[in-house]
């Protein structure tokens, strides 16, 4: 049977099957992973979680199998089972190379996140261009406005946030299960980089960085905040998809250098953004240029690249953001404050205003 046949059969089989926890089909959920056809046997692979007890994994690949027949494949089937990580506050997420899945259709009737105003996503085309120091000081300069302030690193394989806040402590479980934040620096906090240690390689894939982002979004503790801001990764892929199946987000922001080479993949950031159905609220321009010593600029990666780019788009241009060293020093030293009252920090104080003008928060007490 050709490939692209066992893949449609496979589908088709997946989408009646339903996961016992979340109620989703197999499909939907993103709990198949990739098939192959060895000696005419089918060998295909189902994620599942530690809160899947044996009962349910026999019934899903009994299910499962059943349906597979039923699609068309009269052959020989073996069902390969791998576990996402499970949350554990005591200790780390434990790791384990998961299989590659078809990403799951977006779903409709997104559900927001109890007790969170409004969900505002920090985006990158590529690496390398500050992308989660921006998020970070979006999330600082909120805060000293006086909002309740929440901050997600949805970028599984580079968690920096914990050394960008100076922190290892763990998240707890409250009384209802769920998970609670880090607190630091008046933010509330989550990342994998809390839960796993500062030299565990994340070798995930598809299904793991899923479901990684779908439990910080649906299993984290969120209430109470103003804003909550999400560090994706760069580029466009898994936690991007995630993010839009699951929660209405009602921004995002994108950070960029005046490059050309990067501005190209900021142009296709923009047209995922919009695909998917999430507002731009605007474009950072960050290592705009740097101060010399005698009072002159220099533009070590181009000028005005951002600031074109957003009037061809017609997107505001929310900051124009300098190599600021005191900047630096503030992301490896784990004191995001350093910046206040410099340029890069009433850059970022510019920022907030206009995020706050474009989504209106009540400022808490």
């Amino acid at each position: 049977m050709p490939a692209h046949e066992v893949l449609r059969l496979l589908k088709a089989a997946a989408s009646k099957v339903r996961d016992p926890l979340s109620g989703q089909s197999l499909q939907q959920a993103g709990m198949v992973g990739h098939a192959r056809v060895e000696d005419g046997r089918l060998v295909l692979q189902v994620v599942v979680t530690a809160e899947h007890s044996e009962e349910h994994r026999r019934r899903m690949l009994g299910s499962l199998a059943k349906q597979i027949k039923h699609a068309g494949w009269d052959g020989p089937i073996d069902a390969e089972l791998s576990q996402l990580p499970s949350f554990d506050p005591a200790g780390d997420a434990k790791a384990a190379p998961p299989p590659t899945p078809e990403p799951p259709p977006a779903q409709p009737g997104k559900q927001p996140i109890p007790g969170v105003q409004h969900v505002v996503a920090v985006a990158s085309g590529k690496g390398g261009v500050g992308k989660s120091t921006v998020a970070l000081q979006l999330a600082m300069a909120l805060s000293r406005a006086g909002h309740a302030v929440g901050l997600m690193d949805a970028d599984i394989y580079g968690p920096s946030l914990p050394l960008m806040l100076g922190t290892q402590e763990r998240p707890g479980l409250n009384d209802q299960k769920k998970i609670v934040p880090v607190v630091a620096h008046g933010l509330r906090c989550m990342s994998v980089g809390f839960l796993v240690g500062e030299k565990t390689p994340l070798i995930w894939r598809g299904p793991m960085v899923m479901g990684v982002v779908r439990q910080f979004i649906e299993d984290v503790d969120w209430s109470g905040l103003d804003y909550l801001i999400i560090d994706l990764p760069p580029g466009t892929g898994d936690a991007q998809l995630t993010m839009a199946q699951l929660v209405p987000v009602s921004g995002a922001v994108i950070v960029s250098t005046p490059q050309a080479l990067a501005l190209l993949d900021v142009v296709r950031g923009i047209e995922m953004f919009e695909q998917l159905g999430m507002p731009i609220l605007g474009v950072v321009e960050n290592m705009a240029w740097l101060d010399l010593p005698g009072g002159e600029r220099m533009f070590p990666f181009g000028q005005g690249g951002a600031r074109k780019l957003a009037a061809e788009r017609d997107i505001p241009l929310l900051a124009e953001l300098p190599l600021d060293p005191q900047l630096r020093v503030a992301g490896d030293s784990g004191d995001p404050g350093l910046v206040v009252g410099g340029a890069s920090g009433l850059a970022f104080d510019g920022m907030a205003r206009a995020v706050a003008a474009a989504l209106p928060a009540s400022v808490r007490a």
